[in-house]
């Protein structure tokens, strides 16, 4: 492993280019471009994973993989079906345990595949791996919120057909898929044969050394109920004996065809299906809608079998155009005040939609259930949830659909009783530690140095609550949920801390892991210690302002967790003497106490293929070396922005920037940001484009897994916190604008305080709108300006960014 005795080689930023880190192998760009489409107008065998990803549907519960009808024979581990929040428990097995790790790990769940439907023609089985493929066309409609398969088939006898199939996860109907197959004989009369089934036997891939990849499932974890098949009505419900879900699932079938045929149904254990038998003829249309519903109740009483029965025929009842038309127009609504939309760059713009998109249809929208790392296109990360949501994900909902952030953070207030409990296993003897990765609420990370250490989290949960509040002014959350979720996170900093008396008694926390994972146990990690001030400081404001708002709730809250005096005095005074590592010679923040003094790692001199690097070196021999696997100092410089001057976080980039190996996608979107701020146009755009394009361009070489949903956020935060320079200081919104190449202009709408504000950019002005809502002032720069009736507009002029030298 070479290191550098000097310093590195050219910063990698202008010149990502892919690979799960050092990003040094450029991907092609396989789809059409299309500002609202993503088209795969050829079959493309080899990315039959990947797509299966990329052409994925959601609604935040329901997440189904774009996988094929009637499956594809060479690749037979990429189905999946989801639901949010719904896992599986197992013990985590250690070679040598010791107190306090965590104990059991939670796996979302693949649940019996609806959209299956194999279809034979004279005892052909239609398969794309084998016959004639005459014309091929798949499309994701971003616009719409559906997907849409067309193609022309000629069997290895001659047979030919042309197949249309259009799917969509419902976004009216939680509970419900819908999909609907129409096939035409071509050139020949004879028995086509269709089997709709619900499948539960699906194959898994192995287990795997990448930590980032899901586990198997044990089967024996699955019990299998009494199932039904009758008429075209399939129920095939389960429990899971470790997590206490019981999972119903169901397919109702309507079938229209001017062909005779006959239909049998076929059960199984864990399969159940309806045979269809047409009589075809050649030009004569067949097709055949299937809806599918399904839900899940943890340790409760299930959905009787007469309701779920219901539910379908309710949903039936309507045609499929019906609810092609009602998601159109959930999309319009979403889409009204969520677009960002660029001009004169079709492929950004693809991808700033594509990544939105994505986002939309994997957040979990009750108040129980979050987003996970790979949303709900995949088994990554065995669909765990982490900080990722507060800080990439969130700013987006917040700014754009509130109410979505809103249950993102009631989730967080949903596992407050599992995070007081996981505190006291760490010997944390008041208030509470949010788990680092997890589903239902327990810590599932067995990597303690990169999971547990991270104790970041709670404070990151409570800047997700303060930058709510100011920008939405929702007393009522932060009275009810929020104020207890910031307090009970901030009374773990008193028992990981210390008052420091070899530094002047300045606060210092040790044996921490920031968001480097590259840098793991170590003292004073300076976005920890910056993130616990700020959650310090917050705390003791949240107590007084609730003192004042409602003093009754105020009383109750403090009574019940017994919170004292004293110790809300002791947070006000370890804020104000927080120790944030500095070193004076090179005017730079350390990144902790210990990582200047380390060797840097020659990251120019690594072979391309041996990145990402935690999958070819062991973490000793990367923790012992300068390198960052992503943002640490620079994003609490982004987070904290008004703590530090322009030639401070200048100063700060400058040295971090080469020594980071973007083997996290959380990484280019923070450093885009950033360099924008800091005077680098290119870096930041250059930045951009990988972001934008992270997941359709599949730059880290493992999208075939699922999305990366916390990158996705970060494309709207370059967008609007990078090139429109938007900061939330206190409760007033700042803009500081400027129109990169590359792009003949942008514009986007964000919510803040009851109000729409439209911002518009070209190479020439900024213009701000009030679109609807109450008088507000904002700032450009140093300008302040006042939009005070609907439909006013104030347009300032605007230069191009210089790059700074």
């Amino acid at each position: 492993m070479p290191v550098a005795e000097g310093p590195v080689g050219p910063a990698l930023g202008p010149n990502l280019q892919s690979s799960e880190s050092g990003m040094k192998q450029k991907q092609q760009i396989k789809h059409k471009i299309h500002p609202w489409d993503l088209v795969e107008d050829t079959f493309q065998p080899e990315d039959y994973s990947l797509n299966a990803t990329l052409f994925s549907l959601g609604n935040g519960y329901i997440g189904l993989r774009g996988t094929f009808e009637e499956g594809f024979d060479p690749e037979p581990f990429t189905d999946g079906c989801y639901l949010n929040g719904v896992y599986a428990s197992e013990p985590i097995t250690y070679g040598e345990s010791a107190y306090g790790y965590a104990r059991n790990n939670q796996r979302m769940l693949t649940v019996p595949d609806g959209k299956t439907i194999y279809i034979s023609l004279d005892g052909e089985r239609f398969n794309l791996a084998q016959g004639e493929l005459l014309n091929y066309e798949r499309r994701l409609d971003m616009a719409a919120g559906i997907s849409e398969r067309k193609l022309t088939w000629r069997s290895p006898k001659g047979k030919t057909i042309e197949l249309k199939v259009q799917r969509l996860v419902s976004l009216s109907e939680k509970n419900l898929l819908a999909q609907q197959l129409e096939l035409t004989p071509i050139n020949f009369d004879g028995e086509v044969h269709l089997q709709s089934c619900l499948d539960g036997d699906l194959a898994q891939a192995e287990r795997s050394e990448d930590p980032r990849l899901a586990s198997p499932i044990d089967r024996g974890d699955i019990e299998w109920l009494e199932n039904t098949a009758e008429d075209g009505y399939l129920a095939l419900p389960l429990s899971v004996k470790s997590s206490g879900f019981s999972i119903r699932c169901a397919a109702l079938h309507l079938c229209e065809s001017d062909s005779d045929y006959t239909s049998n149904n076929l059960r199984s254990e864990d399969c159940v299906s309806v045979d269809y038998r047409f009589a075809a003829r050649r030009n004569t249309p067949i097709r055949l809608t299937k809806y599918v519903a399904y839900f899940a109740q943890q340790n409760a009483e299930p959905i009787s079998a007469g309701e779920l029965h219901y539910y379908l025929e309710r949903c039936a009842a309507k045609s499929f155009a019906d609810h092609i038309e009602t998601q159109r127009i959930q999309m319009d609504n979403f889409w009204l005040e969520s677009d960002i939309q660029v001009s004169g760059n079709d492929a950004l713009q693809q991808g700033i939609r594509f990544n939105q998109y994505h986002l939309f249809q994997s957040l979990g929208r009750d108040g129980n259930t979050n987003i996970a790392a790979k949303g709900l296109s995949g088994d990554g990360y065995d669909g765990h949830y982490f900080w990722d949501t507060e800080i990439y994900v969130l700013p987006f909902f917040l700014y754009t659909q509130p109410e979505l952030a809103r249950g993102l953070l009631e989730y967080r207030y949903s596992i407050l009783d599992a995070a007081r409990k996981r505190a006291r296993e760490m010997s944390i003897q008041k208030g509470a530690l949010f788990p680092w990765r997890t589903i239902g609420g327990e810590e599932c990370s067995a990597y303690y140095p990169a999971g547990t250490a991270q104790y970041h989290i709670n404070a990151d949960i409570a800047y997700a609550v303060r930058h709510y509040c100011r920008v939405t002014g929702d007393v009522d959350f932060l009275r009810n949920k929020g104020a207890e979720v910031v307090i009970e996170g901030a009374r773990m900093w008193l028992e990981i801390g210390h008052f420091n008396a070899l530094r002047d008694n300045q606060f210092c926390i040790n044996e921490v892991t920031g968001p480097d994972e590259y840098t793991a146990l170590v003292d004073n990690n300076f976005y920890t210690n910056l993130m616990a001030k700020a959650h310090l400081e917050y705390a003791v404001e949240v107590l007084q302002w609730l003192k004042s708002f409602d003093p009754a709730a105020c009383d109750e809250l403090t009574q019940r967790i017994q919170l004292g005096k004293q110790e809300i005095d002791n947070w006000a005074k370890a804020a104000e003497s927080m120790y944030l590592p500095y070193d004076e010679k090179q005017g730079i923040h350390s990144q902790d106490d210990s990582f200047l003094n380390k060797p840097r790692w020659n990251i120019a001199e690594t072979p391309a293929d041996q990145f990402p690097l935690l999958l070819h070196y062991h973490p000793l021999v990367i923790y012992r070396h300068q390198v960052c696997k992503q943002a640490d100092v620079i994003l609490g410089l982004l987070l904290e922005s008004s703590e530090f001057s322009i030639e401070q976080k200048r100063r700060d980039f400058d040295f971090y920037e080469p020594l980071t190996t973007h083997d996290s996608t959380l990484s280019a979107c923070i450093h885009s940001i950033i360099a924008s701020e800091v005077g680098y146009p290119d870096k930041a755009l250059n930045y951009f484009q990988q972001v934008a394009r992270m997941d359709l361009d599949n730059h880290h070489n493992n999208t075939q897994h699922g999305i990366h949903t916390a990158c996705m956020g970060g494309t709207w935060m370059c967008m609007v916190q990078g090139f429109a320079g938007m900061r939330l200081h206190g409760n007033e919104l700042n803009f500081n604008p400027y129109l990169p190449n590359g792009m003949d202009g942008y514009r986007f709408r964000l919510q803040f305080r009851g109000r729409t504000i439209a911002v518009d950019v070209d190479s020439y002005s900024a213009r701000y709108t009030l679109v609807k809502g109450e008088a507000l002032s904002l700032h450009h720069g140093k300008q302040i300006l006042f939009l005070e009736t609907p439909g006013q507009t104030e347009t300032i002029q605007i230069a191009p960014m210089e790059e700074v030298s």
